[in-house]
Parts: structure tokens; sequence; C-alpha cells
């Protein structure tokens, strides 16, 4: 592209089909309004057939996506987007299929040296043919109890479960697996739960405060993320100044190796020794009333609205460099 003009409208994208739908509305609305309120052109968009005839309709959009799940993260979108040649916030198709497989992300961010849950993926067909029992009893032996089993394609929490006996472990492989064909059990990390999210301003890849996660029910499940009341969240978390710097050097060191662009968030348990311990990346941070992000953002003194000018300006120049 050599178009050096001004961007046109901003199209901020919600919605899709997946199990995600309403937190992608949620998050698209406040986005939406957050960019009028600075005077930005905005036109709101679902996941659907007129979506490219609208694009080809207007002159220099940029897409800002806040589509949840695999419809908006796992990097299809950003594929499409580039063979339109449209400008979009986020992070390239490489990244983003990248950071929304746990079963890829958690390995390549462990072979950098950072501290991960220690975890192992299972496609559907292998549990399946190996024999649940065998599989289990396994399981059990090599990470101890309670552990975490998850969806290595999904987001929300949705189809995770915490399970603290052999007797548990079949139903929440057969929940999990409900949500995609490879599941993750992890390590159950004894600590306290932070969100460390990542910007890149002005050519410096920054981290924000950390957000500390209470969740009333113990566990920081759907439920506990998007209903308001049901989670308590301090901001800046409660740690000492280093491993708060600990906690913000995973997560910018995260965002680098999975090679995630203009922002992202990374979901960390910190040991009762202060150790940082990895758990996921989020290349599409929801921007809802209750999520991590907007807290964040709060929380260094930022106005969001003026944060997601920035990011959509910073896109637009990516793309025309």
């Amino acid at each position: 592209m050599n178009d050096t003009q001004a961007h046109g409208p901003i199209v901020v994208l919600a919605g899709g089909l997946s199990h995600e739908r309403e937190v992608s509305l949620r998050s698209g609305r406040r986005v939406a309004q957050a960019l009028r309120d600075q005077g930005r052109e905005v036109i709101e968009s679902d996941l659907n057939a007129g979506l490219i005839e609208l694009l080809h309709g207007l002159k220099n959009p940029v897409v800002f996506p806040l589509l949840h799940g695999g419809v908006g993260e796992d990097g299809g979108l950003q594929q499409v987007l580039n063979l339109l040649e449209v400008a979009y916030v986020g992070s390239s198709p490489a990244a983003a299929r990248r950071s929304f497989n746990k079963a890829i992300a958690g390995p390549l961010v462990a072979q950098a040296g950072i501290n991960t849950a220690a975890s192992v993926a299972l496609p559907h067909d292998m549990f399946r043919e190996l024999g649940a029992a065998a599989l289990v009893t396994a399981l059990g032996e090599r990470f101890g109890f309670p552990l975490m089993v998850k969806p290595a394609r999904s987001g929300s929490a949705l189809g995770c479960s915490m399970v603290n006996s052999v007797d548990e472990l079949p139903a929440a492989m057969v929940g999990a697996y409900a949500y995609g064909d490879v599941t993750v059990v992890e390590q159950f990390i004894v600590g306290t739960e932070v969100a460390v999210s990542v910007v890149e301003l002005d050519g410096k890849t920054v981290a924000l405060p950390a957000v500390e996660i209470r969740p009333n029910s113990g566990i920081y499940d759907y439920t506990a993320r998007y209903t308001a009341g049901e989670t308590r969240f301090i901001v800046p978390a409660e740690l000492s100044a280093d491993v708060a710097k600990a906690c913000a050097d995973l997560a910018i060191s995260a965002h680098q190796v999975l090679g995630l662009q203009g922002h992202s968030r990374a979901d960390i348990i910190v040991t009762d020794d202060g150790t940082p311990v990895f758990i996921e990346a989020n290349s599409a941070p929801g921007m809802t009333e209750t999520s991590l992000f907007p807290q964040a953002v709060e929380a260094a003194g930022w106005d969001f609205g003026l944060l997601c000018s920035q990011l959509v300006d910073n896109a637009w120049a990516r793309h025309v460099g």
C-alpha cells in the first residue's frame, strides 16, 4: 500500500456465531461509543454476508475486530482482511492462531524460557481410542490433583473446569471436548490470579498495571467473568514492586514470543513465593464493563477512548507503511 492519506471510517466488528457472541456485542458497543466520544466516525457491523460488500463500499476503512472465540481469534478473519487489503487493529493471522490455541501457545512460551504450567494436549480421537480409563489414570499420576481441563481453542473459560479427583476427570474431559476436538490438561497452579494487558504505543511495548482477580466462587469461570458482583477486581494488584515488574516482563515477553501486535492480555498465576506463571494469552481482549483490559487502562490513568483511537491510528500506519 502506498496510499498515505488519512484512514476512513472505523468498522467495529462484533457478534459472530461463537459461544461468546453476547460478550463480543458488549465489547463492540463499548469500543464504538468510546471512539465516537473521540469524534471518530464509527460503523458497527456484525460478522455476516454483507461485511465484504460493506468494506468494499468504504474508502480506507479500518476494522476494529471485537469478535471473541474461534471466529474472531483463530486468524481466519485476519486472513480475509489481508485478502481484502483492509487495515485492522490487532495481530496477524499467524500470531492470532498461535495465541488462541493453548496447545500451541503454552509450549512456545515455555520454549522461550518463560514459566508455564505443565500441560498435555489430547485430541479426542486419542482419548477415545486409547481408552479413557487408562488415560485418566495416567493424567492423575502425571499432574496430581487438582488439575485444570480446558478446550485447546476456546475463550472466556468456556468448557474449563477444575478437577479434584480421578472420578471427576472423565466428565470434565467430555465437557471440554464439547468445544473442540483437542483438550488441554494442565497442572493446577496455586496462587494469585492476575491479568496483565500489553499495548504497543509510540514504538514501545508497554505493560499496564496488573489486575488481581478474586472470584467469589474461587474459580474465574464464565459466570464469574461476566456477571457483575461475582468477582472482585483489585487494580493495581496487591503485589510487591518486584513481583509486579516480573509479571509485566512476563506479559511483554509472551506478547513478543507469540508475535502479537497492537494489544494483548496475559493471564498469570503468581505462586506463593512470588513467581509468575504464564497460563494463556489473548490477542483480542474483552472490552466489556467487567473486562480486565479496560480496568487496566483506567488504572494506568489513560483515557480508554483515546487509547482505542491510538490503536486504530497505529493499525492504519502499519497498513500503509
